[in-house]
């Protein structure tokens, strides 16, 4: 395995953090934002704590970079559904259960486990070792499309879409009830919310925290005290179709953390063991980083949620 390879030297420009240290190492500005986030950038003997900080002129700086395997994200030959691969990124459609990259008590059997063998360790560095390829995430228990970028050119390029929210994303879910209006722009700031720190919230306006998300969603199907919905993200934050739905009173089917599901629907959800938010990433789409090219990648919901789609509509 490869050791931590340590870059020192002085600042050279004045000016952002992320910046400075660019000219500075000749990484990238999306691989040193990456190192900063891990803690691995030491500035005048103290470590960097935000990419947009300023810096001075000749203050000494310490970047670690990180073995390119990571010990705890270890290879395994695990099931990969592969929508798309070529040299540059892959697009693959993961299911339902799987976490995406290794955390605490998560240490193996996630997506990066099994990217690590089928790409024989051939993924982008920008987001260290903990999350090798990983430019954006679903949770565990949400089904469908993610891209991976296996080069850290990719993974620049899929990030500045990011960063414009200029990616094609669209969600299939089931919700709780019959939305009205039954199409609509739900928009406002999510954050931690106050009452309980694992779950997200829709803030108030004047809030100083939280990150501004927009979903339209639209209704495509009505069932029996349920609705199919098709929700588009202008933005990608944390649970955010979940949070959403949940503000306007009609939290997905089979939510955890966000709603609870009404007695009627219950002996269906238990009759079908279902056990997750009914949420799946069908679509993806984003202007190819090396060739230029408009892609848009689909995936169709899975059986579990198909099935239980057929069940409610009877």
């Amino acid at each position: 395995m490869d050791r931590e390879r340590v870059m020192e030297g002085t600042i050279g420009t004045a000016g952002r953090l992320d910046k400075a240290l660019a000219d500075a190492t000749g990484l990238s500005r999306e691989r040193i934002k990456g190192l900063i986030a891990g803690g691995r950038v030491v500035i005048d003997g103290e470590i960097g704590r935000s990419a947009s900080a300023k810096t001075e002129l000749g203050s000494s700086f310490s970047v670690h970079l990180p073995p390119t395997a990571d010990p705890q994200a270890r290879p395994q030959d695990l099931a990969l559904d592969i929508v798309y691969e070529d040299a540059h990124l892959l697009v693959v459609n993961k299911a339902a259960g799987m976490v995406v990259h290794p955390a605490a008590g998560n240490p193996d059997g996630t997506l990066v486990n099994a990217l690590l063998h089928h790409c024989a360790g051939r993924l982008s560095g920008i987001n260290g070792v903990a999350r090798p390829g990983i430019v954006h995430r679903i949770d565990k228990d949400t089904s469908g499309l993610l891209v991976v970028a296996k080069t850290d050119a990719a993974h620049e390029g899929l990030a500045a879409q990011f960063a414009r929210h200029s990616i094609e994303r669209k969600y299939i879910a089931v919700c709780v009830g019959h939305p009205v209006p039954s199409a609509g722009t739900i928009e406002g700031l999510l954050g931690r919310s106050d009452a309980n720190r694992k779950k997200m919230a829709v803030l108030p306006k004047d809030s100083s925290r939280g990150k501004h998300a927009v979903t339209h969603y639209n209704t495509i199907d009505r069932l029996d005290g349920a609705s199919v919905l098709e929700c588009r993200l202008e933005t990608g934050r944390t649970h955010q179709v979940r949070v959403h739905c949940a503000s306007i009173g009609h939290p997905l089917l089979g939510d955890p953390v966000y709603g609870r599901s009404p007695a009627r629907l219950r002996p269906l959800l238990a009759q079908l063991d279902f056990r997750r938010q009914a949420l799946h990433a069908a679509s993806l789409g984003f202007v190819h980083p090396a060739s230029g090219e408009t892609v848009r990648f689909e995936a169709e919901v899975p059986y579990d949620m198909a099935e239980l789609i057929d069940q409610a509509a009877r």
